[in-house]
């Protein structure tokens, strides 16, 4: 068996432990050959396709590196049109590729979906740090992410204590909160904005004048895809011919300049971007992934394709991928983490 392994959408810590699993479980128990797409679908999409042969050798010494060895995009459309379509399925023929791995987010997900319209299966291994995708209660990576802004808030709140500010952090996660809430849990935010729950400048900025009483500073952290109540998102650019083409980011600016004037305190917006996406997976985040890799190869050497893996109550399995295409997970307002802040304490901006 011939099989193609790809990373779709943004980069996340994990993706080259996936590959690794992926490529040793296939060469080791079903002696296949594993053929390693450069750049995600764009690797599919060009008339010579960009490929390499990953062997065991290839693939060791690379489980704690941040990541992909085979490079990614997250604009590339391979179900962009009709042409588009018959150029990846003539490429995946042509290599000889029986079935392919793709490791990505929900918008992954959707893409690798549709493939099977134009003869090409897929197995999906999920990914992203944003935690969001349909019937995964763990994606590889966010745990990383949210290890990342934790540290993030711990090192602005020396600063925000010190010049007595409002310091608002703004975390990635596209329209779920799970980064925003467990990093503002593990950091001690002082108020967790996040975007199913739509803020109130009034409620935030009487916490805000509550603390400037008492502790003199306030943490804030809220999720890019947060906003007020009666506004609309706040968008950083489109990507015009992108599976994802709305681009979040910079509400934290927003919040800070709604917020300045009901303050005596300065307020100051950070936004952490891609700080959440780099560097060396979590302990954590190398297991999972390696379990998913492992996992994706054993549905390929049973040719279960058309399927996703995926964590559920603690356990490895696998849903169909048209369960997961154009779903996504968002924080569910009745989550035990959303009862915990308040119960301590904590504001969520209503």
């Amino acid at each position: 068996m011939r099989v193609g392994v790809l990373t779709g959408g943004g980069d996340c810590p994990g993706l080259n432990a996936v590959i690794r699993a992926v490529t040793k479980s296939l060469i080791g128990q079903g002696q296949c050959e594993v053929m390693g797409i450069e750049d995600g679908f764009q690797g599919l999409m060009e008339a010579s396709p960009r490929v390499r042969e990953l062997t065991w050798d290839q693939v060791s010494g690379i489980l704690h590196r941040g990541g992909t060895i085979l490079g990614t995009s997250n604009s590339a459309n391979p179900l962009r049109d009709d042409a588009t379509k018959a150029l990846v399925s003539r490429n995946a023929k042509a290599l000889g590729l029986d079935v392919l791995v793709v490791i990505g987010g929900d918008g992954t997900m959707s893409l690798a979906h549709g493939l099977a319209d134009v003869g090409l299966h897929c197995v999906g291994v999920p990914k992203t740090i944003d935690n969001d995708i349909a019937h995964c209660e763990r994606s590889f990576g966010f745990d990383t992410a949210v290890a990342t802004v934790t540290d993030a808030l711990h090192r602005i709140e020396s600063t925000a204590n010190s010049h007595h500010r409002v310091m608002i952090v703004e975390t990635m996660g596209r329209h779920a909160g799970w980064i925003a809430l467990e990093a503002g849990l593990a950091g001690g935010a002082d108020i967790i904005v996040l975007p199913e729950i739509d803020y109130d400048i009034a409620a935030i900025a009487l916490r805000c004048r509550e603390r400037e009483l008492r502790q003199r500073y306030t943490i804030i952290c809220i999720g890019e895809g947060a906003k007020e109540s009666g506004a609309s998102l706040t968008v950083r650019e489109r990507v015009e011919g992108s599976p994802d083409p709305v681009r979040l980011g910079g509400v934290a600016h927003v919040l800070r300049e709604r917020l300045q004037p009901h303050l005596k305190s300065e307020v100051r917006a950070t936004v952490l971007g891609h700080l959440q996406r780099g560097g060396d997976p979590t302990p954590f985040d190398r297991v999972l992934a390696t379990r998913f890799g492992h996992r994706a190869a054993q549905l390929v050497l049973a040719r279960e394709w058309g399927r996703m893996v995926t964590l559920q109550h603690g356990e490895i399995g696998s849903v169909a991928l048209g369960d997961v295409a154009n779903a996504q997970r968002t924080v569910p307002l009745d989550h035990e983490l959303i009862t915990t802040a308040l119960d301590i304490g904590i504001s969520l901006g209503r």
